[in-house]
């Protein structure tokens, strides 16, 4: 039975979490498609979707942050909304008992529509005004995140007595999508700062950091634990007592290349806490992509295929939907999506894959190596795995006159 773009006679069956290497050709036959969970392929079918669309498996959802409390119980789960935003996300986390990492009070609003009690929201931006501190203290919020003293002076008139942390730049490698120097302060600064919050009257918990987006080292967050006791150390010696620990999110996905499972992680997190924290301080994460990525799968069309050479190897593949479209995370090609279409995957050759917009740089990947069927022609669907975070909320309003990517979803 369908109803309002939802399947309920399907059965629920959890990604299997196949990966493909780099090396390895990008494209499978989509019925056997790894990743693809059967209750998304009997969508795509059924329905036959207009494309481009985001179609997100809510199942897959909820499992995904199971296995990710399962993986560290010590934790509590702060999904970080900015992941995918959709209103069903997130009334389907609520129900699971998760918490909320919001940014703005779009997702404050959003989040308490959808059934979240105040109490479970984070409001773990350190840029924000402050007529939206007093707007979230206002509707219950009480846990906050800064990393200024604009900020941390704003929380104290606008949020008295709240519960924060702050933020602090961590000493860790590279992530796969990397935030640069733009959040955080550093750890001598965090110090200061926290205990400034402390003679403010505010609660002070602790420290968070996070150590950028899709990380698939698990000693990256070494360096901010040990980093988050030296705080903790210091304001214990300055009379401030911390009880916290914010490890932010960053827990990564398979993509084309394989990132190690949640298990991994939480062992090096619970060997790092361990390690330099003499009484373990209570964790708090904020995934986003670990629970909401593997649940979407984009449904997209080919525009056109061409060549700019009659000697030219490549083909380039337009696709109707592109960098301003959902695919923000190609930028520098990023994230390396795996593709699925129904053509065998051989013979096949290289390509160029590019959006459908007039815009020089909506290119998706030029120098990631991806090789397509020969047989794909215009009017032939591409499906691009693992879609469900960071797209349709990266989503254009309409630029160059495309429509925001729709979302559908499968109960």
């Amino acid at each position: 039975m369908v109803r309002a773009g939802v399947i309920e006679s399907v059965t629920a069956t959890a990604p299997n979490g196949g990966q493909l290497g780099i090396t390895v050709h990008a494209v499978l036959d989509s019925l056997a498609s790894p990743g693809l969970s059967p209750r998304l392929r009997a969508f795509l079918d059924e329905r036959a979707p207009a494309t481009p669309c985001l179609v997100v498996d809510l199942e897959v959802v909820r499992t995904n942050y199971r296995a990710l409390r399962a993986a560290l119980p010590e934790a509590a789960i702060f999904y970080a909304v900015k992941a995918n935003p959709a209103p069903e996300v997130v009334a389907a986390l609520v129900a699971e008992g998760s918490s909320f990492d919001v940014a703005s009070t779009g997702e404050v609003d959003l989040c308490l529509a959808q059934g979240a009690s105040p109490e479970s929201l984070s409001y773990g931006n350190p840029i924000k005004k402050a007529a939206d501190i007093a707007h979230a203290h206002a509707r219950g919020v009480r846990r906050f995140t800064f990393d200024s003293d604009g900020d941390l002076a704003n929380l104290a008139e606008h949020a008295p007595g709240s519960q924060v942390w702050c933020r602090f730049l961590v000493d860790a490698p590279d992530s796969g999508t990397p935030f640069g120097r733009k959040f955080g302060c550093s750890p001598r600064m965090a110090l200061r700062l926290l205990a400034r919050a402390a003679d403010l009257g505010l609660d002070v918990r602790g420290a968070c950091f996070h150590v950028g987006s899709q990380h698939t080292d698990p000693a990256a967050w070494t360096a901010g634990i040990a980093q988050a006791a030296w705080i903790s150390r210091g304001l214990a010696e300055a009379g401030v007592r911390t009880t916290s620990l914010n490890l932010g999110g960053g827990f990564p996905t398979g993509y084309r290349d394989p990132a190690p499972p949640a298990d991994v992680h939480a062992a090096a997190i619970r060997a790092a806490v361990a390690e330099h924290f003499d009484t373990a301080p209570e964790l708090v994460i904020e995934p986003g992509r670990a629970i909401a990525a593997t649940a979407g799968v984009i449904r997209a069309e080919v525009v056109l295929v061409s060549r700019k050479d009659d000697a030219d190897e490549h083909r380039w593949v337009y696709l109707d939907i592109g960098r301003y479209s959902g695919l923000a995370e190609t930028e520098n090609e990023y994230i390396a999506y795996r593709l699925s279409t129904r053509h065998p995957a051989t013979p096949d050759g290289p390509v160029i894959i590019a959006g459908p917009t007039c815009d020089g740089d909506d290119v998706i990947y030029q120098h990631t190596a991806y090789r397509l069927p020969t047989a794909l022609r215009a009017g032939d669907h591409v499906d691009i795995l693992d879609a469900g975070a960071y797209t349709a909320s990266y989503s254009s309003v309409s630029f160059n006159g495309f429509p925001p990517l729709p979302t559908l979803f499968v109960g």
